[in-house]
C-alpha cells in the first residue's frame, strides 16, 4: 500500500464530475487500499478518488462514535438521497467541516441531517447506508467530490470571501498542487 498525494483546490480533477467504475478489478482494490491508507495518515474521515487524482466514482469513509466502534467503508458508484436542510445559517460550533483538498481550514456549512446512500462495495455487492448527523455530513461531503464540488463552493458569506482570500494568499487555484500526508 502507498500514501497518495492529495490534490489541492484548483486542480481540474476536483472540479469535474467523476466517471462511473465499470468493473471492480485488482487496480480498483489497490486504489481503495491506498485511499484508506492516505485517509488515515492525513488524518481524515473521508476521501474521494478525485482527491487523489483519479476521476472515478469511489470514496472511502471512517468515523468513530463515542463507543469507539469504527464505522468504515467504501462506496463505488454511489447515489445519494437526503432530507431537506433546516433553514437558517450554519452554526460555527456544531456545523463546521474541513476538507483534505482545502487543508488546515474549517468553515460552517449547513447540511442535511439525514441521508441514504446506495452503491456497491469492493465485493461488488449492493449496499445501502442510512445515516444521520456527522455520518450524513461525511456522505454528502464525499458525494459532492464525485460531482466536482468542493465544500467551499457551498459556503455563504462571509465564509466564501474568507476562502477566496486563502486561495489567493496560498497560491492555490491552479492545476498540479498537492500535499502528501506523513506516514505514521
Amino acid at each position: 500500500m502507498a500514501i497518495l498525494p492529495i490534490r489541492i483546490w484548483g486542480d481540474p480533477v476536483l472540479h469535474s464530475p467523476a466517471e462511473p467504475v465499470t468493473a471492480i478489478t485488482d487496480d480498483i482494490r489497490a486504489l481503495v487500499a491506498n485511499m484508506f491508507e492516505t485517509m488515515d495518515a492525513a488524518p481524515g474521515v473521508g476521501l474521494a478518488a478525485p482527491q487523489v487524482g483519479v476521476p472515478l466514482r469511489i470514496y472511502t469513509f471512517t468515523y468513530f462514535d463515542d463507543d469507539a466502534e469504527p464505522w468504515r467503508g467504501c462506496l463505488i458508484n454511489p447515489e445519494l438521497w437526503m432530507e431537506p436542510m433546516a433553514p437558517g445559517e450554519p452554526d460555527p460550533d456544531t456545523e463546521s467541516e474541513g476538507c483534505l483538498s482545502f487543508p488546515e481550514h474549517k468553515f460552517p456549512l449547513r447540511r442535511a441531517d439525514h441521508v441514504r446512500v446506495a452503491g456497491t462495495d469492493l465485493k461488488g455487492e449492493e449496499i445501502t447506508i442510512d445515516v444521520y448527523g456527522w455520518r450524513a455530513r461525511i456522505m454528502q461531503h464525499e458525494f459532492d467530490h464525485l460531482n466536482g464540488v468542493v465544500y467551499i463552493q457551498r459556503l455563504i458569506e462571509p465564509y466564501a470571501a474568507q476562502t477566496r482570500s486563502i486561495i489567493e494568499e496560498s497560491g492555490w487555484g491552479v492545476p498540479g498542487l498537492s500535499w502528501t500526508p506523513e506516514q505514521k
